[in-house]
């Protein structure tokens, strides 16, 4: 199988695991200095190496990045948090995109169930945030704005830099949702005036059920659930050491020269795609997407019918979102940009990783291409 769905999870890199190993067999009791006992002194010495790692790369301050099982969860405490926290001090206003990921999405209608206004901001045909529509959105009770740095779906990367100069002009907390950036693009909180930041181990080649939060210093957020102390009293639960540990290892472990690579095959996937197979368009920014991301719908055929067909020639790829992938519904991110049904539903997404190389690109889109054109003779689209 030659794995193109990279942004869904990536495989676990065998120097991840390794690093891990010691936090599940040897050094396994719970992250505590308090009790006194050398393994969870040992253990939560571990931790604070782990977040050491993440915190180094943000080029955030200490005690400024809190773990989480993931990024639903990081994602969830950023909103939630911080819409509890200001409520009464300032308003119930929220601004998030309307192509941001579920776990901002779904996040943002749940709490417009709760007596939240939410703004959803529009995006143009290349999926980026309309920044003028943003500066009008905020008001005197906005107490969040919420906009991803990469899609997760067609790779358009914002302007964070532009987000950023409003809302710290406008005196409103921004999130950014990083799941699909971080690493593999710069993001420096030095740089950057953002609040809070979700990111996750999955998508790095890291472990799964491992996330991460940076909350910047003094920001007003509450814990998104009750229970202990842990996580500077932000998170409750039993730390997950060996997952923050691999966390960590997968950070380490990207370079800019895999990520250069990533990028040429993303390139060469768009390209081919573009010069030898007819009625094909690709979706998001052709210059300012994530290098690991390309997403093209071919026209007059069914993406599910694709991926089925790739299935069956040993490639791994999604249609849509992955989350739309067992479902007629069509993808709210292509439809966000413009996009009707058709192009939505014949959308491919191929996302790549450490352990793809060129010949696997090159072999996926000769596949497609014989695929898409057998589709197309039976397609009634097509006959059109």
């Amino acid at each position: 199988m030659i794995y193109l769905d990279n942004a869904a999870c990536t495989r676990l890199d065998e120097r991840v695991l390794e690093a891990m190993k010691p936090y599940f067999f040897d050094t396994y009791a719970v992250a505590t200095s308090e009790f006194g006992y050398s393994m969870g002194i040992e253990s939560k010495e571990g931790l604070e190496r782990a977040r050491e790692g993440i915190i180094s790369k943000l080029e955030a301050g200490s005690g400024e990045v809190i773990f989480t099982y993931g990024d639903t969860e990081s994602s969830n405490t950023a909103l939630k948090g911080v819409a509890s926290a200001l409520k009464k001090k300032k308003g119930k206003h929220i601004i998030v995109s309307k192509i941001e990921d579920f776990s901002v999405l779904n996040t943002a209608k749940a709490l417009q169930k709760q007596g939240f206004d939410v703004t959803f901001l529009d995006v143009d045909a290349e999926g980026f945030a309309d920044i003028e529509g943003l500066r009008k959105a905020i008001t005197k009770e906005t107490v969040l704005v919420s906009i991803q740095h990469g899609n997760q779906e067609i790779g358009t990367v914002q302007d964070l830099k532009a987000i950023s100069e409003i809302c710290e002009e406008k005196d409103v907390l921004l999130h950014t949702d990083a799941t699909h950036s971080f690493t593999r693009l710069p993001l420096s909180v030095k740089e950057l005036p953002i609040d809070l930041i979700t990111m996750s181990a999955h998508t790095i080649h890291g472990p799964r059920g491992i996330g991460a939060l940076y909350i910047r210093k003094d920001t007003p957020i509450n814990k998104f659930m009750d229970g202990g102390f842990q996580e500077f009293n932000r998170r409750a639960g039993v730390e997950n050491i060996p997952g923050a540990v691999g966390f960590a290892k997968a950070v380490e472990l990207v370079t800019e020269e895999e990520t250069r690579q990533l990028k040429a095959m993303r390139d060469w996937v768009i390209d081919k795609s573009l010069s030898e197979i007819s009625d094909v368009t690709l979706n998001g920014s052709r210059e300012k997407r994530l290098p690991q991301n390309a997403n093209l719908t071919f026209h007059y055929v069914e993406g599910e019918s694709v991926t089925l067909h790739m299935d069956m020639r040993g490639f791994a790829v999604s249609t849509g979102s992955a989350c739309f992938s067992r479902s007629l519904e069509a993808s709210h991110v292509i439809m966000g940009i413009g996009g009707d049904h058709e192009r939505a539903h014949g959308s491919v997404r191929f996302t790549f990783g450490r352990y793809n190389r060129m010949e696997d690109a090159d072999a996926a889109i000769d596949s497609m291409s014989e695929i898409v054109a057998r589709l197309r003779e039976i397609s009634p689209l097509a006959s059109k």
